[in-house]
């Protein structure tokens, strides 16, 4: 008599399970530095203020009534000592750090990867019959 073979399962592998959840997600830098520019186009000051993005309407369905959203990363918050206890968190520091950076544009990835150059909008053009020429930079 022979066994019968267990089902492999991937019960105990960490990131199979976090890559099927679909509870946090959040939006990407890009998302996040559209949101703040649309919003500095719609307030006169040059300052961002973390509540700047709340709606005045209020929403059941979002924590807090939708009043304290951090735009930054955003979340809504339930209450504004939850939403002060945030701004002092280290993520959120972290995250305001990181958007200071101004994004990379579609441009300068194709620029990057050869497929435009820097100077001219103009796709470069790949000499494909020659190997040598398609190689060229990897030997320098």
């Amino acid at each position: 008599m022979t066994r019968i073979a267990r089902k492999k399962m991937h019960k105990s592998i960490r990131d199979v399970k976090r890559s099927s959840r679909t509870r946090a997600r959040v939006k990407d830098l890009d998302q996040i530095h559209e949101d703040i520019a649309k919003t500095l186009a719609t307030t006169s000051s040059t300052e961002l203020q973390p509540n700047a993005m709340a709606s005045t309407e209020l929403d059941p369905d979002l924590p807090g009534l939708g009043q304290f959203y951090c735009i930054h990363c955003a979340k809504y918050f339930i209450s504004q000592p939850a939403m002060d206890v945030h701004l002092a968190s280290k993520p959120h520091k972290k995250r305001v750090k990181v958007l200071k950076e101004v994004p990379y544009t579609q441009e300068e990835a194709e620029a990057a990867v050869g497929l435009r150059s820097a100077k001219s909008s103009k796709p470069a053009k790949m000499n494909v019959d020659e190997p040598s020429t398609l190689f060229a930079d990897l030997n320098k």
